[in-house]
């Protein structure tokens, strides 16, 4: 059998992905390499998301390498993907979605102006799930000029309803590397990814989940995705045999929900879907950049048909001015 080369970027939480999905691969019996392509949003670690073209940026390299065949499949964190794949891609498989949550994560050692009250201290020895941010949630418990490191609409939006006083300042780099600016004190408290955190042994670091109530989690979040040609058909049937059925489901639903909107991955829209038997929820949320107006939404839809329960949530957010709120 042909060697499948894995296209990836070289981070450490996409060399996870990569391998993770290598390692199903060789267990099928396939033989696969991995091929490490770097992307404008990886050379461009000194400026914001935004400034340079959002979420997109980690993904145009891998794209045309896919295309022209320098590669065989490509694996991507399915948040940081267009909702729509360009023309003669797809995606042909998905991994079991982990924690789709976003989380509050403090410094190890508290340092002045930390954002939680003694004794409230989170840090050596907390145990994750002590606090938490959703129904009930007393924003009191965290100090309101605290600043948080995040540089996503998304977040930044959802979150300034919780801490309206807050300063939400951009952080780039690694997940190693934002922890290692969150302890020296560059800011006083990250939002990351609950998945991206678990994958690569930082669980311990959550010191908070965000409930999906209080901060509805990106298209996509916790799925791993594998792309490949439309029309390379001994490749998708392979990768039919790693796919979790319920994750692309999920993942079908919340990409229509962005797809339908016009909306991008560096917007202040969050979806999430969730299955129960065959009924599929979906829930989504559109908000301005300051938080102050907010859209949101639910529907349910079958597992045979997501696309259809995202398009039908999309429709409803529009009639009620959500892609004028994207557009401003």
């Amino acid at each position: 059998m042909k060697t499948l080369r894995i296209g990836t970027r070289g981070s450490q939480l996409a060399l996870w992905q990569a391998r993770t999905v290598a390692t199903a691969l060789e267990s099928m019996g396939a033989c696969a390499e991995l091929v490490i392509i770097t992307t404008h949003g990886d050379r461009r670690q000194d400026v914001p998301l935004t400034t340079i073209g959002g979420k997109g940026v980690f993904v145009k390299e891998i794209h045309e390498a896919l295309m022209s065949g320098t590669i065989d499949l490509a694996v991507h964190s399915a948040k940081d993907m267009p909702a729509v794949s360009p023309e003669g891609l797809t995606i042909a498989a998905t991994l079991k979605r982990e924690d789709p949550r976003d989380a509050l994560v403090f410094p190890m050692a508290p340092h002045k102006g930390a954002p939680y009250e003694t004794p409230g201290y989170v840090g050596p020895g907390f145990m994750p799930g002590q606090m938490y941010v959703g129904p009930g949630f007393m924003p009191g418990q965290i100090s309101q000029n605290a600043r948080i490191g995040t540089g996503s609409p998304r977040r930044i939006a959802q979150l300034r309803r919780l801490f309206p006083q807050a300063t939400f300042e951009p952080i780039r780099g690694n997940v190693d590397t934002r922890l290692r600016k969150l302890d020296a004190g560059e800011v006083d408290a990250l939002v990351l990814a609950c998945a991206g955190l678990r994958r690569l042994g930082f669980a311990d670091r959550i010191s908070t989940p965000l409930d999906v109530t209080a901060c509805l989690p990106a298209p996509g979040q916790g799925i791993v995705a594998v792309e490949t040609r439309r029309d390379d058909e001994r490749i998708i049937e392979i990768l039919r045999g790693i796919d979790h059925g319920p994750s692309h489901a999920v993942l079908s639903a919340e990409q229509a929900v962005v797809a339908e909107l016009g909306g991008g991955c560096q917007l202040p829209l969050g979806a999430f879907a969730e299955l129960q038997g065959d009924v599929l929820s979906i829930r989504a949320v559109v908000a301005s950049a300051d938080g102050r107006d907010v859209i949101d939404a639910q529907t349910q839809g079958t597992t045979g048909d997501p696309v259809d329960a995202g398009t039908r949530l999309a429709r409803d957010l529009a009639s009620r001015g959500a892609r004028e709120l994207l557009r401003a």
